[in-house]
C-alpha cells in the first residue's frame, strides 16, 4: 500500500493545479474543416499562459439561433461565459445594450491601423472598440476566364461592361446564364442590393441621416431589376436563390459570371469540378467613375460584460487575433485574415495564393450600417428590396418606404 502513496500524492497534486486554474469559457461557432489546429493553437495558449485553462463550447451551426442565444443570456447576466465570436453586425447592438466590456486599450491606435478598415468601423461604436476583428469575409466576382479570354475580354470594371460581355458572350453560347447573385428576400438580398448602393455614390445611413431613399440607390435597384427583364443576363430564378443555388450553377459551367463569397474557390477547385482551372476573381464592378464596394462579412471576438475572468478573456482575445494566430488560420482552415499585412506573408503567398489575392476585395469591404437598431433595419429593408427585384414595386415606391419605417425605427423626426 505505501508503495502507491506516491502516485496518489502525485495525482492529487496534478488536480489540484488543475482546479487552481482560471478557466475562460469561449463560445463560438462551429470552425469549418479540421478543428484540430484550433484546438493546437488553444494548447499553445494555455502553455503560455500556465494559469488559465480554456474551454471551447460550439453554438449552433444557425446564426440566428447563435443570436438569439447570446441576447437571452446577455440579458440575463449571464457569467457562464467570457469570450463571445459574434457576426459583424452584432457588435453595436450588443455594445448599447451594454453587454460587451470596452477593449479599446487592447488594440493602441496604431495596431488599428494593421486591420482592414471595414472591421475596424464595424466593432467601433461611439468612439470606442468593442471587439477585434478575428476573421473577414466580403463578395466579390467569379468568372470564367476562359470565356472572357476567348472573346477578347478582361474583367469588367462597371456594370455596364459586365452586361456587355455577358450579352456577347451568350450570344455565342445560349446555354450559359450571363450572371448570377442572391435575389431570395434574406439577409443576403441586403449584402448585394448595398454593393449596388455603394458602387453608385449611394448608402442607406450616413451620420446621423437616414439617405437609403436617393436618386443614386433608385438608379442601383433599377439596374438589379434590369439584368432580369430588360438585359436578360440574369435569370429569373434568382429571385429564390441564395448562395448555394447560385454556386451550383456557376461550379457546373453554366454561367459566366457570379456574385459570391470567398468560400465557393476552393469548390471550384476541386478534383473532378467542370469549372477547375477556368475560374477568376476581381472586385466587383461599379457604376461609370464610381468605386467598387463589397459588403463586408466576417467574425470578431468579444468580452462578455458579466465575465468574472476579464483579464484572462483579454489574453485569448488578444492571443487569437495576433498576427501568429491568424496565419496559422489562414494556413490550416482557410480563414481570411483581418490583418492587411499577412497578406504579404510569404508563407501564405506561397501556400494559399487565392487569400492574398483578396487583398484588394477586403480592402473594398465595408460594413453595413453600423447601428444598434440593424436587426430591425434588415428586416425592413429584405421585403422591400424583393418587391422591386420581382416587380410588385417600383424602386421609388420601395426606397420611399424603406426611408420612412427605418427613420420611424430609428426616431428620426421629419
Amino acid at each position: 500500500m505505501l508503495l502507491f502513496l506516491p502516485f496518489i500524492y502525485g495525482c492529487i497534486q496534478e488536480r489540484n493545479k488543475e482546479d487552481e486554474k482560471e478557466v475562460v469559457v469561449f463560445k463560438h461557432g462551429k470552425i469549418a474543416g479540421d478543428p484540430e489546429p484550433f484546438r493546437r493553437l488553444l494548447d499553445q495558449f494555455e502553455k503560455e499562459n500556465p494559469k488559465i485553462k480554456v474551454k471551447d463550447e460550439i453554438l449552433p451551426a444557425s446564426t440566428d439561433e447563435q443570436h438569439q442565444f447570446y441576447v437571452i443570456n446577455l440579458e440575463g447576466r449571464s457569467t457562464d461565459f467570457d469570450v463571445l465570436s459574434m457576426d459583424v453586425i452584432w457588435v453595436p447592438e450588443f455594445a448599447k445594450a451594454g453587454w460587451l466590456r470596452d477593449v479599446s486599450h487592447l488594440i493602441s491606435e496604431g495596431e488599428r491601423d494593421e486591420f482592414f478598415p471595414g472591421p475596424m468601423e464595424a466593432v467601433t461604436y461611439k468612439g470606442k472598440v468593442y471587439a477585434i476583428p478575428w476573421y473577414i469575409d466580403a463578395g466579390l466576382l467569379y468568372y470564367r476566364k476562359d470565356l472572357l479570354q476567348k472573346y477578347g475580354f478582361s474583367p469588367p470594371k462597371t456594370w455596364g461592361e459586365l452586361i456587355r460581355q455577358a450579352q456577347i458572350i451568350t450570344e455565342g453560347e445560349p446555354e450559359l446564364y450571363g450572371f448570377v447573385w442572391q435575389g431570395k428576400q434574406y439577409e443576403g438580398l441586403v449584402c448585394n442590393v448595398l454593393e449596388y448602393f455603394w458602387s453608385n455614390g449611394g448608402d442607406v445611413i450616413r451620420g446621423r441621416e437616414i439617405v437609403v431613399n436617393s436618386i443614386e440607390n433608385v438608379t442601383a435597384l433599377r439596374l438589379m431589376r434590369d439584368l432580369i427583364v430588360t438585359y436578360a443576363i440574369t435569370p429569373p430564378l434568382v429571385t429564390t436563390a441564395i448562395e448555394e443555388p447560385t454556386r451550383y450553377i456557376f461550379g457546373n459551367g453554366r454561367a459566366i459570371f457570379m456574385r459570391n463569397w470567398p468560400y465557393a474557390w476552393n469548390i471550384f477547385e476541386r478534383e473532378g469540378s467542370p469549372v477547375k482551372g477556368k475560374v477568376g476573381i476581381s472586385t466587383l464592378p461599379s457604376f461609370p467613375g464610381k468605386e467598387s464596394a463589397s459588403t463586408l462579412g466576417g467574425w470578431q471576438l468579444g468580452i462578455n460584460r458579466y465575465s468574472r475572468h476579464p483579464d484572462a478573456a483579454e489574453r485569448l482575445i488578444k492571443f487569437l487575433t495576433s498576427y501568429e494566430a491568424q496565419k496559422t488560420f489562414a494556413l490550416t482552415i482557410g480563414y481570411k485574415p483581418t490583418r492587411k499585412s499577412l497578406y504579404r506573408d510569404r508563407d501564405l503567398m506561397k501556400e494559399q495564393p487565392f487569400i492574398t489575392g483578396l487583398y484588394d476585395v477586403f480592402m473594398k469591404a465595408r460594413p453595413r450600417p453600423v447601428t444598434p437598431y440593424y436587426m430591425m433595419v434588415t428586416q425592413v429593408m429584405q421585403p422591400e428590396f424583393s418587391a422591386a427585384l420581382s416587380g410588385i414595386k417600383t424602386p421609388e415606391e420601395a426606397l420611399s418606404s424603406v426611408q420612412r419605417q427605418i427613420e420611424h425605427i430609428m426616431g428620426v423626426e421629419r
